[in-house]
């Protein structure tokens, strides 16, 4: 009886040790489950915009985000756990790298330490932007030319760096905004302009040097950004850039690109390419850059959405369409929009974010959210032969440029929503991408 009485005692004892560790282990499954990057590892890249609180390890204010040091490193901490891709929000930008003129008016500091952090968590950089109608300083159009239709010389405009905003912050409406000396279409410069080689001039200084700067560490850069214009005929919207070089200000850059880093992708980007209508001008646009043999190496669609559209079959076609041009397609700044204000609209305009994130959520946020992203990421892998890069614009709700429409994976305060489940969950059983 003593020995059976043993034997029984040391059934027991290995029983509860092995359901100890059962629960220790499930314990632990749930404590971390599995990370958006592991999830898509066999598919894309995932990754996400950040500001520059997050390779400078401060809270400084930055991209108007006001983060204190716990949520900076709750922030940090989200970007290392869950994506293996990053690309600053503003720091790149012509405003904020080289905001005076010359050799002396660069400006390195921040997006240095954004490279440097990226090469550290050994993450996939991606560069934004070379050339924009927004955000550029006025000193870059300014010159000794008469706009068209002025007879009289207006007084000079001033030379401002676009280095702070009516806030007094380095801050521009998180995915862009209208500081002094940032420039939205036309209305943000009147004075007599560059002539097109002095324009052009400065345009392959800035991009030989930031580009040449990191050549071998950002690996992919949105060379031009939001070039096509909204509505009417025109294929390109009326900019500075347009008026003063000509059309062929878009191969000009994508040159200079090149030459500063031949190994570099260099990205065509644009938002609200859902519409038929702007994806038929983004697809006559790069048909015709491709047919000079400007080195367009992929299509940058920013995908600024709602919880209302585009639907699963909707964006599968958008991708398919997408895919025509053969080249790489690449989801630049992935949010969905939650608000009631932003649910007729996929636009990507900075002047129409207000107006877009106005009315409180929408009934069931949590849930359509969920479902929304889930369409998404669904047609992002039926697509993953072309589909390499997946980029959400934003890591938490707290700092979103979209903040009152609720548009990302973590709330405020960096915990997952239901979103991030369906968001993983539709990765499972899916077959990895053809190499």
């Amino acid at each position: 009886m003593i020995i059976l009485n043993s034997n029984l005692n040391s059934c027991n004892n290995l029983l509860t040790a092995a359901l100890l560790a059962i629960g220790v282990t499930a314990q632990a499954a749930e404590q971390n489950p599995t990370a958006l990057k592991d999830a898509y590892k066999d598919h894309f890249y995932v990754g996400v915009a950040i500001n520059r609180t997050i390779p400078t390890g401060t809270s400084v204010r930055a991209d108007n985000v006001n983060r204190n040091m716990d949520q900076v490193k709750k922030d940090t901490a989200v970007v290392l756990e869950q994506f293996n891709q990053i690309v600053p929000e503003n720091d790149l930008k012509w405003a904020l790298v080289q905001p005076r003129p010359g050799p002396d008016g660069y400006d390195f500091g921040p997006a240095d330490a954004f490279v440097e952090f990226g090469i550290k968590n050994n993450l996939y950089l991606v560069g934004h932007t070379l050339v924009w109608h927004g955000q550029t300083p006025n000193w870059v159009f300014q010159g000794t030319n008469l706009p068209p239709g002025i007879t009289n010389v207006p007084a000079p405009a001033p030379v401002i760096a676009a280095t702070t905003n009516t806030m007094g912050t380095n801050a521009f409406g998180r995915r862009g905004g209208r500081g002094p000396g940032g420039s939205f279409g036309r209305g943000g410069f009147t004075g007599p302009r560059a002539s097109r080689e002095e324009l052009l001039e400065r345009m392959r200084d800035h991009i030989h040097t930031v580009v040449g700067r990191y050549k071998g560490k950002i690996k992919v850069w949105d060379v031009v950004n939001e070039a096509l214009s909204d509505g009417g005929t025109n294929v390109l919207r009326n900019s500075l850039w347009s008026e003063i070089i000509g059309p062929d200000f878009i191969a000009k850059a994508f040159q200079y690109a090149h030459e500063a880093d031949p190994d570099a992708i260099l990205r065509y980007n644009d938002y609200s390419l859902e519409n038929p209508a702007k994806r038929k001008k983004l697809i006559t646009l790069i048909k015709s850059l491709q047919a000079q043999g400007v080195p367009v190496m992929a299509i940058g669609s920013q995908t600024h959405v709602s919880v209302s559209s585009p639907s699963f079959e909707e964006e599968d076609k958008v991708l398919t369409e997408l895919e025509t041009l053969g080249l790489p397609i690449h989801i630049t700044e992935l949010d969905v929009n939650s608000a009631q204000g932003g649910q007729r609209s996929n636009s990507g305009d900075v002047a129409a974010n207000a107006a877009t994130t106005q009315g409180g959520l929408v009934s069931d946020a949590d849930k359509k959210l969920a479902d929304a992203y889930a369409g998404l990421f669904r047609a992002f892998l039926k697509h993953q032969n072309s589909v390499k890069v997946v980029t959400l614009w934003g890591v938490n709700d707290g700092v979103s440029w979209r903040a009152q429409g609720r548009p990302l994976l973590f709330d405020a305060n960096d915990l997952p929503k239901p979103a991030l489940e369906a968001v993983i969950k539709a990765a499972e059983g899916v077959p990895a991408a053809a190499k």
